[in-house]
C-alpha cells in the first residue's frame, strides 16, 4: 500500500521535479483504466437493450417484458421505447451519485474512494450477469441492476476531483484531459469488446447457456450475459491495483482507513437515496403533465433529495468538510461552467447511451439486414481520445476560445444531423443515409471531446485551488445527467415518430451556451479571461 506523503506542494517547482511528479503519475496511469471500467459498466445498458431487442425481435419469447403493461406483451414502438428506460435509470443514477463523489476526495481520501469505487462495481456487473442468464428475469430487476451501476458514473467526479491536486495548474490540461478522455474511452471499449464477448461462452458451465435464435433462417446462438460478466475479472485487478498503487494526500482529512472507508459508503447511500427518489418518479409514479415536462422533474427530485440528504443526513465529522466545498454554491462562475459543461460532456455521455439503439431504430428495417454493431464505438471513441487534444489546445490558445469555435461546430453538425434522420424517416430505403449520418455523428462526438477538454481547462483557472476540485466534480455530476435525458428525449420522439426534433432542440440549446461562455470568458472585456 502507498503511503500517504507528509508533505504536498505540486506549484513549488523544487517539490514537483524531485517529489511530486512520480507520485502524480502513477495515480494517474492507475486511475485511468479503474475509470475506463467504471464508464464501461455504467454505460453498457446502452449495449445490453441493443442485444436483448435483437433476441425479442428475433424470438418473441424472449425477454418479453410486460412491466406495467397490464400484463401484456409491449407492441414494437413501446417495447423500443421501454428499453431506453435501462440506459436512462442508470444515466440518472450515475448522474446523482456524481453529486456526493464531487465532495469524496477531501473527505475519504483518493486512493480510499478509487479502491472502494471499482469493488462496488464488481457487485452489479457480477448480478447483472447472472440475471441475463434467464431471459424471463424480471424487467424490475434490470432497473434496480442499472441503478447499482451508476457507481461507475459517480466515479468520474472523485476521480477527476482527485487527479486535480495531484498536478500543477500548469499541467491540468493535460492531465485531466487524459484522465477524463482515456476512462471515457471506457465507452468505446465497451461498445467494441461486447459484440466479441457475446459470441462464446467465455466462462464455461459457470457463465451459463446461450441465448438460441433463428436468424436468416440458421439457428444461432449469444450469450448475452458475457456483456456484464467480461468485466468483473478485469475489476477485480483493477482494485488491487487502486489499493496498492494509489496514495491518500496530507492536506485531505479523511483519518484512518475503516473511518473514511466507512464515510465513503455514507455518502454513497446518500447519493443512492436520491437516485431511488428520481427512479421512483421516473418508472412508477404517473404525472399529468408532457413526458419532456417529466424528464425534468425527475432529475431536479433527485438533485434536491440528494443535496438535502448530504445537508441534513451526515454526521459532524463529515458535514464540516462537506461545509467548507459547498462555499462553491456562492460562486455564480460555478453555475456559468456548469452550464456550459453540460454543453459538452452531457452530450457526449449522453450520446454515447443512446447511440448503439438509437442506429438501429432510425436506420434498420426487417429487410435491409444493416449491421451496425461495426460503427457504433466509433464516436465515442472519438469523442474520448479527442479530448486531451481540447486540454492541450486550451493551454496553447485559451480555453474560452477554443470553446467558443467547438461550439459552433456542435451546432452546425447537430442540425445536419438532424435533417439527416428526418430524410431517413420519410425513405423506403433509410440504409442509404446511415454513412452519412455516422459522418456528421463522429463529428459531433469530437467536437463534445475538445469541448470537453477545453471548459475543463477552464475551470482551474476561474477558481481557486480550494475551489476547483469540487467544481470539477459538480460540474461533472450535473453534466452527467445527459446520460439521463438524452436517451429519455430520444424515446419520446421516437414513439412520435419524430427522432430528428430531439437533435434540433439540443442544436438550440448549444446556441445559449455560443453566448454564454461568449459574454462571461470570451469577448475582448470579458470578467474573466481564460
Amino acid at each position: 500500500m502507498a503511503r500517504t506523503p507528509e508533505r504536498w506542494d505540486v506549484e513549488d517547482a523544487s517539490f514537483w521535479e524531485t517529489t511530486g511528479r512520480p507520485i502524480a503519475y502513477r495515480n494517474l496511469w492507475v486511475s485511468i483504466p479503474n475509470l475506463l471500467c467504471g464508464f464501461s459498466v455504467w454505460l453498457y445498458w446502452g449495449m445490453i437493450i441493443k442485444i436483448m431487442q435483437r433476441l425479442h425481435f428475433a424470438n418473441p419469447d424472449l425477454f418479453n417484458f410486460t412491466f406495467r403493461n397490464a400484463g401484456q406483451p409491449y407492441d414494437e414502438a413501446g417495447y423500443r421505447a421501454l428499453l431506453f428506460t435501462l440506459p436512462a435509470v442508470a444515466g440518472l443514477a450515475g448522474a446523482t451519485l456524481r453529486i456526493p463523489n464531487s465532495f469524496m476526495i477531501a473527505i475519504c481520501g483518493g486512493r480510499n474512494v478509487k479502491f472502494m469505487t471499482t469493488v462496488l462495481l464488481i457487485l452489479p456487473a457480477l448480478a447483472t450477469g447472472i440475471a441475463l442468464q434467464n431471459p424471463e428475469t424480471p424487467f424490475s430487476i434490470y432497473i434496480v441492476l442499472a441503478a447499482l451501476s451508476g457507481v461507475g458514473g459517480g466515479a468520474f467526479a472523485s476521480s477527476m476531483s482527485n487527479i486535480s491536486f495531484f498536478f500543477p495548474k500548469k499541467m491540468q490540461g493535460l492531465a485531466l484531459g487524459l484522465n477524463a478522455g482515456l476512462g471515457n474511452v471506457g465507452v468505446s471499449v465497451m461498445q467494441f469488446l461486447i459484440p466479441w464477448a457475446i459470441t462464446f461462452g467465455m466462462f464455461g458451465a459457470l457463465g451459463g447457456p446461450g441465448q438460441e435464435f433463428l436468424q436468416d433462417g440458421e439457428t444461432q446462438r449469444i450469450w448475452i450475459q458475457n456483456a456484464a460478466l467480461v468485466w468483473v475479472p478485469i475489476m477485480t485487478v483493477l482494485a488491487v491495483a487502486a489499493w496498492v498503487c494509489m496514495n491518500n494526500l496530507p492536506q485531505h482529512d479523511c483519518g484512518p482507513t475503516p473511518v473514511a472507508i466507512g464515510k465513503y459508503l455514507w455518502l454513497q447511500l446518500v447519493g443512492f437515496l436520491g437516485a431511488a427518489a428520481g427512479v421512483l418518479l421516473l418508472v412508477f409514479v404517473p404525472m399529468p403533465v408532457p413526458e419532456l415536462v417529466r424528464v425534468f422533474i425527475v432529475l431536479i427530485a433527485a438533485v434536491v433529495c440528494t443535496m438535502l440528504g448530504m445537508r441534513f443526513m451526515t454526521p459532524k465529522t463529515i458535514q464540516e468538510p462537506l461545509n467548507k466545498q459547498f462555499a462553491i454554491f456562492g460562486n455564480k462562475h460555478n453555475w456559468v461552467m456548469t452550464w456550459l459543461y453540460v454543453m459538452t460532456f452531457g452530450s457526449f455521455i449522453g450520446y454515447s447511451n443512446a447511440f448503439p439503439k438509437l442506429l438501429d431504430d432510425v436506420f434498420v428495417t426487417p429487410t435491409n439486414g444493416l449491421q451496425t454493431s461495426n460503427y457504433i464505438w466509433i464516436g465515442a471513441a472519438v469523442g474520448a481520445l479527442i479530448r486531451p487534444v481540447g486540454g492541450w489546445l486550451s493551454d496553447k490558445l485559451g480555453g474560452a476560445r477554443v470553446t467558443q469555435w467547438d461550439t459552433w461546430i456542435m451546432v452546425g453538425s447537430t442540425i445536419l444531423a438532424g435533417y439527416i434522420v428526418s430524410l431517413a424517416g420519410k425513405s423506403s430505403t433509410p440504409e442509404k443515409y446511415f454513412i452519412p449520418f455516422v459522418v456528421t455523428f463522429v463529428v459531433l462526438f469530437a467536437t463534445t471531446g475538445i469541448g470537453n477538454g477545453s471548459t475543463f481547462r477552464m475551470i482551474p483557472i476561474i477558481f481557486s485551488k480550494e475551489q476547483a476540485g469540487p467544481v470539477l466534480g459538480w460540474t461533472s455530476a450535473i453534466a452527467a445527467y445527459g446520460a439521463y435525458l438524452i436517451p429519455k428525449i430520444f424515446a419520446t420522439q421516437i414513439k412520435a415518430g419524430t427522432p430528428e426534433y430531439a437533435l434540433y432542440g439540443f442544436a438550440v440549446y448549444y446556441v445559449t451556451c455560443l453566448a454564454v461562455n461568449w459574454w462571461f470568458y470570451a469577448r475582448k472585456n470579458a470578467e474573466i479571461q481564460c
